[in-house]
């Protein structure tokens, strides 16, 4: 049986690329259409010219490597890429985020359906398959619907509309965190871009139920949804070391310190916990002065760290901890399931983990719950060795290989 030849339209290096990688390693990658990537153009030139420039923004646009595909398979868009990396600089608040990521989303899908027919060998011949990602695929669908193709949306996250509604609420529950909650029409738009990419598509890729019963709460086609748990690359495996040792619990959490991944229980379990563990956040800070004056005086915050240094965080943690309210399946706990660590995580979070084998789930808004779950792996160390034993056991199915069989088969429908 031939396999299903499928072109990829993605804005970012979303999962590092890893769905254009397992479909290049299956051989059904026809094509990678991307904003820019360090593979080609002119990042790929900065890269030579200036190797040693690791720094902000240019560091992570020259870790933008879709790792084992061929230059020849990758569309890179580079004059669009730069208009986008520059209107995003320039984003205050929700609105002005929604505003470019609905132009950004148009642009790259108008831009990659006119180069369908420019591209070398098998990429003049069209594809089977048309693969998009949530709030930026509705042209590339509605091409695959007239052209009697597939068209298939990752949505990457619970829907918009219910997202916003969770931090608005955490944000009334949490005024001095000085989150603007309101995105306005500029939000309505892209919320009702992507309701209709559910309609015009063949099918809705959901990282996990959380996700899944969003979408049908939101009017999603139910008939056309598949749930694709989403995986890591088996590298942080190397973050497994021995545990627990001498000395306080050490508690990381990994992403954007904010609302939406629940710090303001992080940092209510750290006073809670006192000199029991020690806390460290690894992620941009998105909260005001004065709240980040007084994360510090109980959670060490590193700010954003190279992906290269982010498994010496997960060596350093006994636990990870990431009381999110909306993700769609959080990296951070398939990354730490690999690196052997228990996490403690909510169902909102929708992750792999299993509560009581690998892990706790604890629910939305509960630092009681935390420090309770926190408290049971100090008190009892055989508890902490069980969980780390559960989560190194899943190695192969919280990592690429896993990803990569839930995701074909998805495809193929099996």
């Amino acid at each position: 049986m031939t396999p299903l030849s499928v072109k990829v339209v993605q804005l970012g290096a979303r999962r590092h690329y890893a769905v254009p990688r397992i479909l290049h390693a299956a051989g059904m990658l026809d094509m990678l259409y991307v904003d820019t990537c360090a593979s080609k153009g002119i990042p790929r030139q900065l890269g030579r010219i200036l190797p040693g420039l690791r720094a902000g923004p240019l560091r992570r646009l020259l870790d933008r490597v879709p790792g084992g595909i061929p230059g020849e398979r990758i569309r890179a868009f580079d004059s669009f890429g730069l208009q986008f990396f520059v209107r995003q600089r320039f984003e205050r608040n929700p609105a002005d985020e929604a505003r470019t990521f609905v132009w950004a989303g148009r642009r790259l899908c108008e831009l990659a359906i006119r180069s369908f027919a420019e591209g070398p060998g098998s990429a003049r011949a069209g594809a089977d398959v048309y693969y998009g990602y949530h709030g930026s695929a509705l042209e590339l669908l509605r091409y695959a619907r007239e052209q009697g193709k597939v068209g298939v949306v990752d949505q990457c996250i619970a829907p918009y509309r219910i997202a916003r509604e969770l931090i608005r609420e955490e944000s009334e529950r949490h005024p001095q965190w000085a989150v603007a909650a309101d995105s306005g029409e500029a939000g309505a738009r892209y919320a009702d871009r992507e309701e209709e990419e559910w309609r015009e598509a063949s099918l809705v890729l959901c990282g996990s139920e959380f996700v899944r019963d969003g979408v049908i709460a939101r009017g999603g086609p139910a008939d056309r949804l598949a749930v694709v748990a989403y995986g890591t690359d088996p590298q942080f495996a190397a973050g497994r070391r021995a545990r627990p040792h001498g000395g306080p619990l050490r508690v990381l959490t990994i992403g954007e310190v904010g609302v939406r991944k629940g710090s303001p229980y992080v940092l209510e379990a750290a006073k809670q916990m006192g000199a029991r563990a020690v806390f460290r956040m690894v992620g941009a800070i998105q909260v005001g002065p004065r709240i980040e004056r007084h994360l510090s005086e109980h959670v060490e915050l590193t700010g954003v760290v190279p992906r290269s240094e982010v498994i010496d965080h997960y060596a350093w943690a006994d636990v990870l901890l990431l009381p999110s309210l909306c993700e769609g399946s959080a990296g951070a706990t398939y990354e730490a399931l690999a690196a052997g660590l228990p996490v403690i995580t909510t169902t909102h979070a929708g992750s792999l983990v299993r509560d009581g084998e690998d892990g706790f789930l604890v629910p939305i808004r509960d630092a009681e719950s935390i420090v309770e779950r926190l408290g049971r792996l100090i008190e009892a160390p055989e508890l902490h060795r069980q969980l780390s034993r559960g989560a190194e056991a899943r190695l192969e199915e919280v990592t690429i290989p896993g990803y990569a069989d839930r995701l074909i088969a998805g495809l193929v429908g099996d």
